[in-house]
């Protein structure tokens, strides 16, 4: 089986068959990664061009840690020092480096839509590395990826997504995969980072945090979008860490073998304290390490593999 698609721009896109293909086909390249000389010769003579907007640690350094570890040549841009602070569109610009022969376009972007307009103008693959409060499938994917490690089964997982919900663009992804698989989502945080009728997504919501995490087998906890809301959607990050931080004694009314995710960066002692995120129960570095297989994937299935 082969993936039948030029782009990845989002989780709601994709069927049960193609996530389990990447899932499957990411299997092969993390024991790529565990080798002593870790890379393959499958993308030798591709380009990848990472061409992030928005600061970035994990994704940045994970899709261009997978592009080498496949052969392929990699350029990072960068905003700061292109000819779009002279007036240049993204659009213009991406020409450009499809001009130059690129092969695939990895975009971070603020404005929801930015990578779905550049897949549709561009021969180029465009993978969507994040856009504004959208989208970040890949996220969702090695997420997937850590959850089929663990637990096996998708199907009746109970999932709690805990925090700011409307501006996380991890949330939507994970909402649209999960539930696609047959886990039971619950989704919790103030009413004011709630969206309206998110429930028609298939999700249960909670506004207590204790009833949300009452049995899960899985806590994934979120950043607070602090750069996305443009106001106070909250009283203070004190208020915030009493109400919705997870603590040790919180996530003792979770399942026992419960696990506890973070897509990063952490901000310890605001949304989970130091304990529960260094905890036996964490798997927040299984995801980082995992993030490198399933954009491995990503790239290689892209490109045609099968």
């Amino acid at each position: 089986m082969s993936l039948k698609r030029k782009d990845l721009l989002g989780m709601r896109d994709l069927s049960v068959e193609e996530v389990t293909l990447i899932l499957e086909t990411a299997d092969s390249f993390k024991e790529v990664s565990g080798r002593d000389i870790k890379k393959v010769p499958t993308l030798r003579g591709k380009t990848v061009v990472n061409l992030f907007f928005e600061p970035s640690t994990r994704t940045r350094t994970s899709f261009e840690l997978a592009a080498k570890r496949l052969s392929a040549d990699v350029i990072n841009f960068t905003t700061s020092t292109s000819s779009m602070v002279k007036g240049e569109t993204l659009l213009d610009t991406a020409s450009n480096i499809q001009a130059m022969r690129a092969d695939f376009i990895v975009l971070r972007h603020p404005a929801a839509g930015a990578p779905h307009i550049l897949a549709r103008a561009l021969q180029a693959s465009v993978i969507n590395a994040g856009d504004g409060g959208h989208e970040h499938p890949t996220q969702a994917l090695l997420d997937l990826f850590t959850l089929r490690e663990k637990k096996r089964e998708f199907r009746g997982l109970r999932v709690a997504i805990i925090g700011d919900i409307s501006h996380s663009r991890v949330a939507r992804s994970n909402i649209f995969a999960l539930t696609k698989l047959g886990a039971e989502v619950r989704i919790a945080g103030p009413p004011t980072m709630i969206p309206r009728d998110i429930e028609h997504l298939g999700v249960s919501v909670f506004y207590n945090l204790d009833e949300a995490l009452a049995g899960v087998d899985v806590i994934m906890m979120l950043r607070l979008q602090l750069e996305r809301q443009g106001i106070a959607l909250f009283p203070g990050i004190r208020e915030y860490a009493t109400c919705y931080g997870l603590t040790p004694e919180r996530l003792r009314m979770a399942s026992p073998d419960v696990l506890v995710m973070h897509p990063g960066p952490i901000n310890r002692g605001v949304e989970i304290s130091a304990e529960v995120a260094d905890s036996v129960s964490s798997v927040i570095l299984d995801q980082v390490t995992n993030g490198v297989a399933v954009r491995m994937a990503v790239l290689y299935l892209l490109s045609g593999g099968k």
